[in-house]
């Protein structure tokens, strides 16, 4: 196995453990006595990509009141953007910088949404390389905390992260011991 099959392996495991045994898990106590770890697609290859972030155009630094999932807003700096090919089309990406943490957040919705994941979207946090580049690794993609059930405010993707491509990586749905999602959509579209 290689090196970044081990650690997406050993992130998938500490995830697991954390939702079904922690005490800030977003599962309630009957979803965690059903649990039995989440769904993942299969990991990807071609979905993990070392990327130049793009801050040339001119609303790059500009902060950016994204819309959650309780009807307020969340303040984000806008990074960048990142450019790649899924699937052979092209698609474009903005990175957020979390005005609290300092941490890079990619907030999407792709076309697998609905579907395979969260109908809402999912989230990325990539990593900045010492080569000034950004590991974007989609495998790492993840369901937002309101996935799993009310009582969350989550980031909604924006209008320009919101892709026409299925990004099949990551976090699939949640479907709880009878199958249905216990997420709030309200503001899915």
């Amino acid at each position: 196995m290689s090196d970044r099959a081990e650690r997406l392996t050993g992130y998938r495991h500490r995830r697991d453990h954390f939702f079904g045994d922690h005490e800030h898990s977003p599962l309630n106590a009957e979803q965690r006595a059903g649990f039995a770890g989440l769904d993942y697609f299969s990991a990807r290859d071609d979905l993990a990509m070392n990327l130049a972030l793009d801050e040339s155009a001119a609303d790059v630094g500009e902060t950016v009141d994204i819309a959650t999932t309780d009807g307020k807003t969340k303040s984000f700096l806008r990074a960048g953007r990142v450019r790649f090919a899924v699937e052979g089309k092209e698609v474009t990406m903005t990175v957020f910088r979390d005005s609290d943490r300092g941490s890079l957040f990619i907030p999407f919705r792709d076309a697998s949404a609905e579907e395979d994941t969260y109908e809402v979207g999912r989230y990325l946090e990539p990593q900045s390389r010492p080569d000034g580049t950004l590991d974007i690794d989609f495998n790492y993609a993840y369901n937002p905390f309101c996935a799993y059930g009310e009582g969350w405010s989550c980031p909604v993707p924006p209008e320009e992260n919101r892709i026409d491509v299925r990004i099949a990586a990551g976090e699939r749905a949640y479907r709880g011991p009878d199958g249905a999602s216990p997420g709030d959509a309200t503001l899915a579209h």
